[in-house]
């Protein structure tokens, strides 16, 4: 059960996960140990299930963003797992979702330019049977993006 505590810390957790557990604690009221403790109930639970650097790709040379929108005709368990596994494994697939709707699927792909995104649009086509349509767009402003759940 995850209380107003928990929330909280959640809540801080999301915007600076590099905060020190005195610093959490301090913003909960609790002491240290009451604190962690709740902290890695959360993590046991999988509520907190991991936690990373968030990386500008602007100033890495990743400035195109493409989200990628596929049909397909097959829908069996067997072509659906090696679908699964051919596009987890394109490490410029940033999100990876199942769809309703007009399309099954949706990509967001992050590259360093239009040949870069040509180069895995390729892979994506040849290697993977069964993708009847495949649809681009491409984003020319990001305007809002965050990890940040609205809890």
């Amino acid at each position: 059960m995850v209380d107003k505590i928990d929330l909280k810390l959640l809540s801080l957790l999301q915007k600076d996960c590099t905060l020190s557990l005195n610093q959490l604690a301090d913003a909960v009221n609790l002491t240290t140990t009451p604190c962690w403790k709740r902290i890695k109930r959360l993590e046991d639970d999988g509520i907190i299930c991991g936690k990373v650097a968030l990386l500008d790709g602007d100033k890495l040379g990743l400035s195109l963003t493409a989200f990628v929108l596929i049909k397909t005709q097959h829908h069996n368990s067997e072509w659906y797992q090696r679908f699964v596994q051919q596009v987890e494994a394109f490490p410029e697939v940033l999100s990876f979702y199942r769809m309703a709707g007009e399309y099954d699927y949706l990509l967001q792909v992050q590259v360093s330019d239009m040949k870069s995104y040509d180069n895995f649009y390729k892979r994506l086509v040849n290697g993977i049977p069964g993708l009847n349509d495949v649809t681009s767009s491409f984003a020319m402003e990001r305007i809002k993006s965050t990890t940040a759940l609205p809890i």
